[in-house]
């Protein structure tokens, strides 16, 4: 059942243009999508998704982009598991992944999974039954992929995976960030630290964050349902316990009670209380019941005075102290981001807002019809959907407005 946010959910001060418009919208993007961002790259075995002419090669953070264009166009299946397999293919021996794959490099200077790999693997295994192969691949690489980040990022003890740098979260000009000496990459003497080591000389870090976690936290349940579907009951069991470990002690360290949040906690042991849009990470890995979930979707997501603005959701609440209207482009301190819009239809379904998913993209498609500046860009300003000048193009505002249009018009 779907569930309702108010009587305010349903808006029609959001036009959208006449169907012959929206459709034209669409071509162009195809066009765009064919001519632009499905290609090879750095010897992969088919076409991979890239991200935008802002942005040069693949990005482990933009994951979702493959299986998504699998999702809307399932005649070019295989782009998934291309995409997904660039980066596996690259995995060190001691089971880190690469953040990046430019043209001349691959980057191993930090993490930036924004949605758990292992749950990517799984969609992506669904739309390739024909690969026999890639499940057991999938789960040996993500098997690794855990165990490394286990090795390397856990140096406080508390059983959670840390933050080295900003550059981990993809949350990139995030008062977030404020405070960290490394608010991009981790460096000494001018020179890119590698991700698996911690900073010796920063007051707030290593930092444990919710959205890290929640990966953590997918990547052991989805290793658990590979486990399973490989036949390995005993194998399952022990990811699930250690993923329920990981959940245990996110809400240990990381929740507050009486604000109903997660929040990221600095190396001395303190909550900073900036209320991200990580939260709908956490709620999109599975690591709340629905119970919970619905308790503070509705006191958050869906508050028009937090994240539900008119154009949702900004990267930070609209009430915090720390949002701050007009920052420049590329902020996850202030827009709303195609990213999340994108990331929405992998949680919002499976809690029953269906309606907020489909009301966000009404929205959504409004803004970008209208835009005569940025061509689908990579965000909106939250009160008067106005995008910023960054990244045109962008490849989770696309596949997103195509989602919109065929789920909301048939189109």
């Amino acid at each position: 059942m779907n569930k309702s946010c108010g009587d305010s959910a349903m808006n029609t001060e959001y036009p959208i243009p006449p169907r012959a418009v929206l459709k034209e919208q669409k071509e162009r993007i195809l066009a765009r999508i064919y001519d632009h961002h499905l290609r090879k790259w750095a010897g992969s075995a088919g076409n991979v998704f890239f991200i935008s002419d802002a942005y040069p090669g693949v990005w482990l953070e933009h994951l979702y982009d493959g299986v998504s264009w699998a999702d809307y166009m399932p005649t070019e299946h295989v782009v998934s598991k291309n995409h997904i397999e660039i980066f596996l293919d690259r995995q060190t021996e001691e089971g880190q992944l690469p953040c990046y794959i430019w043209e001349n490099e691959t980057g191993y200077g930090w993490t930036q999974e924004c949605v758990s790999v292992g749950s990517v693997c799984l969609e992506a295994i669904q739309q390739n039954p024909e690969d026999e192969a890639f499940l057991p691949k999938c789960y040996r690489s993500v098997s690794a992929w855990v165990n490394w980040l286990s090795k390397t990022h856990m140096t406080r003890g508390t059983g959670l995976i840390e933050m080295f740098c900003g550059f981990d979260t993809g949350h990139d000009n995030s008062a977030r960030l404020d405070g960290l000496k490394y608010k991009g990459e981790n460096q000494k003497n001018g020179k890119r630290v590698p991700g698996g080591i911690a900073p010796d000389d920063c007051d707030v870090l290593p930092m444990l964050a919710p959205d890290m976690n929640a990966c953590f936290f997918g990547n052991l349940m989805s290793l658990s349902k590979m486990a399973e579907l490989l036949g390995k009951p005993e194998e399952a069991a022990e990811w699930k316990d250690r993923a329920l470990d990981v959940r245990k002690k996110m809400f240990e360290y990381l929740w507050d009670a009486e604000d109903q949040y997660f929040y990221d906690v600095d190396k001395h042991g303190e909550k900073r209380k900036i209320r991200s849009i990580f939260l709908t990470n956490v709620i999109s890995e599975g690591v709340m019941e629905p119970a919970l979930v619905e308790e503070t979707a509705k006191r958050y997501l869906f508050n028009e005075n937090e994240f539900w603005t008119p154009y949702p959701m900004p990267a930070v609440s609209s009430s915090d102290p720390k949002w701050v209207q007009n920052l420049p482009g590329n902020s996850w301190g202030f827009y709303s981001q195609g990213l999340t819009g994108l990331r929405s239809m992998h949680w919002m379904p499976r809690y029953g807002y269906t309606d907020q998913m489909q009301e966000m993209m009404r929205r959504w498609v409004s803004a970008w019809s209208q835009s005569t500046t940025t061509q689908f860009g990579q965000e909106l300003h939250p009160i008067t959907g106005v995008p910023s000048e960054c990244s045109q193009w962008y490849s989770s505002c696309m596949l997103y407005y195509l989602h919109a249009l065929r789920i909301l018009f048939d189109i």
